[in-house]
């Protein structure tokens, strides 16, 4: 069954986008944002943060050492995604550069000849594209929701 194409889904920023140089986090705390106004699909909220074990929230999480739902109870407290940030650094830890720099990595890259490969093909022909359409995740995303 094909899914609606694109997703297109306002004020939710790109995974590439960083704060603080880190790619995806500014993305999770939309995700959260959205989905305490009630904008974010059902089928999205569901798999928020701790919902999907291997999800790039819970990913976050576990980089900076902190509980999703605590990051949840201080993004919709505080609008400010530097300071957010900045309080996961103080609650977890602060990453070095190179740390930042291998998480980006990782992270742009995931999907792409790796065990991720496989579910980026079945999520391209859920949109009804071809399964080579891109390879990373990341790429997915923003093909999915109308940057590409």
């Amino acid at each position: 069954m094909t899914k609606p194409y694109p997703t297109i889904i306002p004020g939710l920023r790109s995974p590439y986008d960083q704060v603080g140089g880190i790619v995806y986090f500014g993305r999770m705390l939309d995700k959260i944002r959205l989905n305490a106004e009630g904008k974010l699909p059902e089928e999205w909220a569901a798999l928020a943060g701790h919902g999907n074990k291997g999800g790039f929230d819970m990913r976050c999480c576990s980089f900076l050492h902190v509980d999703y739902a605590d990051v949840v109870a201080e993004a919709l407290e505080n609008e400010r995604d530097e300071e957010v940030l900045a309080w996961a650094f103080e609650k977890g830890r602060k990453p070095s550069e190179e740390e930042i720099e291998i998480w980006n990595a990782f992270m742009t890259k995931r999907g792409w000849r790796d065990v991720s490969s496989q579910r980026v093909k079945e999520r391209l022909v859920e949109i009804g594209l071809e399964p080579d359409t891109v390879q990373t995740f990341f790429d997915y995303i923003d093909l999915d929701e109308g940057r590409r």
